[in-house]
């Protein structure tokens, strides 16, 4: 594939993780309040949204399946049409007063979610190895148009439909889906060809692409990285609050935290190809131990603000060195089943840290939650530095040969 048309690719999968987010902010700003309007019991608040984190955890695989099958493209509109039916739902639920009907809205939107997240792998698998970390975090850096533009869409649809509150927000989501689909359109990535030219294997087992050291490491990255984030990022907002804060401090520092996520972006590729993917990864976990530094320090709005910049910028470079380094571990013909393998360990870190993030936080506090860091944090840093290690001793016995 041509240089100009994996540019063009990119700047399409950056502006749809742009609008993706967008959407997906929107939703994490308003799901647990619009829960308190419908929920019959206090515990069921949270419910939607959490239930939505398990569908994208469970729809990974299938996802990625699906478009090794027919092909990125194909693939990523039926992901946006199920957004799109699942904001319409959620909508219908909220204005009829349907508790379940909204479940059932959050559950589509969570399996939607999952599609999108290969827009990154899409980015890389249309790229040569040379531009291929650059158009990872290209796309990635999509994210820091969501910064802004969801939390702004939450305020502005907040009452839209009127007298029902929060119907408005995912009627928004719903038009996000409709311009994602117009968007990608014009992707032109190569599908899997006719059926009599595809490999005849799926190359080798699951099992032996895991075995390989730069897996482990790769995802164990990527898995460290996404959780930790979350673990603290769910929790910010409820120790800001148990301090005395105000909810628009919440805000400030949440937004400021996803322009860390994503700002690094536009530099973070050229730092890879510079340094060296394993040298970025443990900048990434350096700068999540900074993070903790700072949130153990105090409790002053500085001390939120700051943790929280640092915690995105550690996540970024965590997040992107490990999915580069997973595209080094994998033939085109195993593509799908390493990259569903990978993203379903991933998202169900996530999974798990949301849901444990809020009773840690309720039963031991802020500074439970912080020091919870370390030892995940500990454990990638030192799998990278045992790869490195690894990696330079096979190179000089190679070089003895």
């Amino acid at each position: 594939m041509g240089i100009n048309i994996a540019k063009r690719n990119v700047f399409i999968l950056s502006a749809g993780q742009a609008l993706a987010l967008s959407g997906a902010t929107l939703v994490m700003a308003v799901s647990a309040l619009a829960g308190t309007v419908l929920a019959p019991k206090p515990w069921m608040v949270t419910l939607p949204l959490a239930l939505m984190f398990l569908a994208t955890m469970f729809t990974t695989i299938p996802a990625s399946l699906l478009m090794g099958r027919i092909g990125r493209r194909p693939g990523f509109m039926i992901g946006q049409s199920i957004g799109l039916i699942g904001a319409l739902v959620a909508c219908w639920a909220l204005l009829q007063g349907l508790f379940w009907g909204f479940v059932a809205g959050s559950v589509l939107i969570g399996m939607h979610n999952a599609f999108w997240q290969y827009f990154r792998f899409a980015a890389a698998d249309a790229a040569d190895e040379s531009f291929r970390p650059r158009a990872i975090a290209y796309v990635m850096a999509g994210g820091l148009v969501a910064a802004i533009l969801g939390p702004e869409l939450a305020k502005a649809t907040r009452t839209m439909l009127d007298p029902v509150p929060f119907a408005g927000s995912f009627l928004a989501v719903a038009v996000l889906t409709v311009l994602s689909m117009v968007l990608l359109s014009f992707l032109r990535i190569p599908g899997p060809g006719p059926k009599a030219d595809r490999p005849k294997t799926s190359g080798r087992p699951l099992a032996e692409i895991m075995r390989q050291p730069r897996f482990k490491v790769a995802v164990l990255s990527a898995m460290i990285g996404y959780g930790v984030m979350n673990l603290v990022m769910v929790a910010t907002p409820l120790a800001m609050v148990a301090c005395s804060f105000e909810f628009s401090d919440a805000a400030f520092v949440i937004q400021w935290h996803v322009v860390g996520m994503f700002l690094p972006s536009f530099f973070t590729g050229t730092l890879i190809k510079r340094f060296g993917v394993l040298r970025i990864i443990l900048a990434g976990a350096l700068l999540n131990v900074a993070a903790m530094g700072t949130n153990l320090a105090g409790q002053d709005l500085h001390n939120f603000w700051f943790g929280l910049v640092l915690l995105g910028l550690g996540w970024n470079f965590m997040f992107i060195g490990g999915t580069t380094l997973l595209t080094e571990t994998y033939r085109p013909e195993e593509r799908s089943k390493t990259q569903a393998a990978n993203d379903f360990m991933v998202f169900t870190t996530v999974a798990a840290s949301s849901f444990l993030s809020g009773a840690v936080q309720d039963a031991a506090g802020w500074d439970a939650i912080n020091a919870a860091m370390s030892v995940p944090i500990l454990l990638a840093f030192a799998a990278v530095v045992w790869l490195m290690v690894r990696e330079r001793r096979a190179t000089r016995v190679q070089a003895q040969v």
